[in-house]
């Protein structure tokens, strides 16, 4: 017989047993240790907010199921360190799951906005040649204007390092989110 322990994890409530809680701790206790920057408040939500999501997906929304030590290691192998080395006592880390990039304005490169760099980022092309294009829109017409202002409307900031992430189409990883980590907002 196990103990299990009722934890919240990136605001939603697990039932995890006591080896897989006290595995999960040391983890993010390491991790903390390893981000050494300003922010790292902001990177430790998202990474929680991260563990949440893959255990969810695992359980299920209902929560019937305990999180159990085997789950644990697949999410902490999954998700890495902040500085790309290797969890002791973790296995090898999974192969890099593909994400769908998702269409941010992006604030760590802005000129006005940060359309065009949210538009490069997303399109991975140079920014440079996204703000000649829009250039040549605005000056051909008003239409450029238009079009910006829309954007700018209706695009949302990529504030956090999730969101840095998924504008580049990167897995949330612990690893992409420390390279995120050193912004400020």
């Amino acid at each position: 017989m196990k103990k299990v322990i009722n934890a919240g994890i990136g605001g939603r409530s697990f039932t995890i047993d006591e080896d897989a809680y006290k595995r999960l701790d040391s983890y993010l206790v390491l991790f903390k240790s390893r981000l050494g920057s300003p922010s790292a408040g902001e990177v430790m939500d998202d990474l929680e907010s991260r563990i949440a999501e893959l255990f969810t997906a695992e359980v299920g929304s209902g929560g019937a199921r305990v999180v159990d030590l085997a789950m644990v290691e697949r999410v902490i192998s999954q998700l890495g360190m902040p500085d790309g080395s290797e969890m002791p006592g973790a296995g090898t880390p999974e192969a890099e799951e593909k994400v769908p990039r998702k269409l941010y304005r992006d604030l760590d490169d802005k000129r006005i906005a940060g359309v065009c760099s949210g538009l490069a980022a997303y399109f991975d092309v140079d920014v440079v040649l996204v703000r000649v294009i829009m250039l040549v829109a605005l000056l051909a017409g008003t239409s450029g204007f238009w079009i910006y202002l829309i954007l700018w409307i209706a695009v949302p900031k990529a504030e956090t390092a999730a969101q840095k992430c998924e504008l580049r189409g990167m897995a949330p990883t612990a690893e992409n989110l420390a390279k995120f980590s050193n912004y400020s907002k």
